[in-house]
């Protein structure tokens, strides 16, 4: 066995969120010299720290003062590995690292299979859909990653021991990955996303490529031009759409929706508990992840209908008068929107808005035309989204979500949706996009029973 990359060195630990701090644990239950860095620490935030993580230093400041003497930067994902202190210690031997490569140079000295899954959209419901289908299989499964559980807490809490790892991953976590040898993974899709930490989507599209190193099977969108491009040479590539056949697609010219594997039929969507033609892609992925590592088809389908979805996804809320709600928080960005839109049938009074994160509104407007009943709009890039569509009903900027709703509920028909899928962030009215969500039910609520 080989011995680890992080003995008997000196490492600073670069952002102390909740993969920052599992870094720290970690570290310290190897006896390595560890400090934790973060520019600016509050005195609470220190305590809480020092709480968890006895005797570890804790320092902010300049980074570069900090590095002069370290041999590893260990980064965590919220931190950005781009800065130049960063770059000019790399450029002089140093090593940056995150945790997801610890945890890849860790369970390479196992026998476990790793099921690793990014994409702009969707990642969550499908990392949770596997773990879900592998753990009723009866396999001894570990969810963790971008999901929430940091992968090293995931680690340290089953001492290293799980059949399969089922791992969420985002960008800023394949950064500074080089060494994961996923049995299967996939990359779901690509929209802007995150465009204030890279050059430009390309950049963006690049650093989800990481996922792919090793030999393990590639599950790829047949659908994404980008991630068509993701195929490389002597791979097992099995593909997946909405639009064609394919090793894993769903027939959208029958009217049941029947998903396929090839030409054997599988499901209808009907019997997903998911719901939108997207829900349908996500079971598929996930359907191939397990498949991949040898899991059999006819115990995976009836599973695949059990699963109820997670909050804030696509998720009903209730009906009234005719009108159904859709809780759709979680849709941060417009391809998240879009996937929304796409996937349900009925026309749907849509309710957008929020922090922008210097994204291109302009694909709601194909996503929009046809479906849309009305556009309510809130949150500081309202005016960014409304001049982006051309669409002939009405667009309403509102002040705030509970008047959207409301407004949104007086413009809708028997048989719609009024949909919350804001392609924005929260944080200029909410606390997060739980948050956002709670306050959409609770309008929702008030307006059902007034």
């Amino acid at each position: 066995m080989s011995k680890p990359s992080w003995q008997n060195k000196h490492i600073v630990v670069a952002g102390l969120g909740s993969s920052g701090v599992s870094m720290l644990r970690f570290f310290q239950s190897q006896e390595c010299t560890v400090q934790g860095y973060d520019a600016k620490l509050s005195a609470e935030r220190r305590a809480e720290i020092a709480a968890q993580c006895p005797d570890i230093e804790l320092v902010d400041g300049s980074l570069a003062q900090v590095l002069q003497d370290a041999d590893i930067l260990a980064v965590s994902p919220g931190f950005p590995s781009r800065q130049p202190e960063v770059q000019a210690f790399a450029a002089r031997g140093g090593k940056v690292v995150g945790d997801v490569e610890i945890f890849a140079q860790l369970v390479a000295q196992t026998d476990a299979k790793v099921l690793a899954i990014t994409g702009s959209n969707g990642k969550t419901t499908v990392t949770s859909l596997t773990g879900f289908l592998c753990e009723q299989s009866g396999l001894k499964t570990v969810v963790a990653g971008n999901i929430g559980l940091p992968v090293l807490d995931a680690w340290m809490q089953n001492q290293g021991q799980a059949d399969v790892w089922v791992l969420e991953l985002s960008s800023f976590q394949l950064d500074t990955t080089s060494s994961l040898q996923a049995s299967a993974a996939t990359v779901l899709n690509i929209s802007e996303d995150h465009l204030d930490r890279y050059d430009d989507l390309l950049d963006y599209a690049h650093s989800k490529t990481h996922i792919f190193t090793g030999s393990g099977v590639q599950v790829l969108n047949a659908d994404d031009a980008l991630c068509l491009a993701m195929a490389r040479p002597n791979r097992e590539v099995k593909w997946f759409s909405l639009q064609k056949p394919s090793d894993y697609w769903v027939d959208v010219q029958d009217a049941a929706l029947p998903l396929k594997a090839g030409e054997d039929m599988l499901l209808k969507a009907q019997d997903l508990a998911l719901t939108g033609l997207h829900n349908a892609a996500n079971a598929l992925v996930a359907l191939a992840l397990c498949e991949a590592i040898g899991l059999p088809r006819a115990g995976l389908l009836p599973l695949l209908t059990q699963f109820k979805g997670l909050p804030h996804r696509v998720e009903t809320i209730g009906f009234y008068q005719d009108v159904q709600f859709i809780d759709d928080s979680k849709g941060t960005n417009v391809g998240a929107t879009c996937a929304a839109l796409q996937g349900l049938q009925q026309p749907i009074v849509l309710i957008a808005g929020g922090l922008g994160k210097g994204q291109d509104f302009s694909p709601l407007q194909d996503a929009l035309l046809h479906k849309a009943r009305a556009v309510m709009l809130i949150g500081r890039d309202a005016a960014h989204i409304e001049a982006a569509l051309q669409l002939d009903v009405p667009v309403v900027r509102c002040e705030s979500l509970e008047a959207a709703t409301q407004q949104g509920f007086a413009l809708a028909q028997a048989g719609d949706a009024v949909l919350l899928s804001p392609a924005c962030a929260s944080m200029d009215m909410f606390r997060d996009y739980a948050h956002r969500s709670e306050v959409f039910i609770e309008a929702f609520k008030e307006l059902s029973q007034a």
